[in-house]
């Protein structure tokens, strides 16, 4: 069976806005460091004590699901630089 979850938000296509704030890589790390879960996204405690929505939690998980890509496209350029940069 399927569950079918409409919402009333945007849907995180605004993380490919060419002046979308991606957060540095090394921030995100020290953000998971200090709070031990992803920023945006609720920590285990507040799940299990609130529960979620699960429509905005689908909406959240395809932020970060886009932002990794973003990430892994600047990785994979910055590669390639070094790469041209060994040649």
């Amino acid at each position: 069976e399927e569950v079918l979850v409409k919402l009333s938000e945007n849907w995180p296509d605004y993380v490919f806005a060419k002046d979308y704030p991606l957060t540095p890589l090394s921030e995100v790390k020290s953000y998971i460091d200090e709070h031990q879960h992803l920023p945006g996204i609720p920590n285990a405690a507040t799940v299990q004590e609130e529960g979620m929505e699960l429509g905005e939690m689908q909406r959240k998980m395809m932020e970060k699901i886009e932002e990794l890509t973003l990430y892994i496209i600047q990785l994979e350029s910055d590669v390639k630089a070094l790469k041209e940069k060994l040649k």
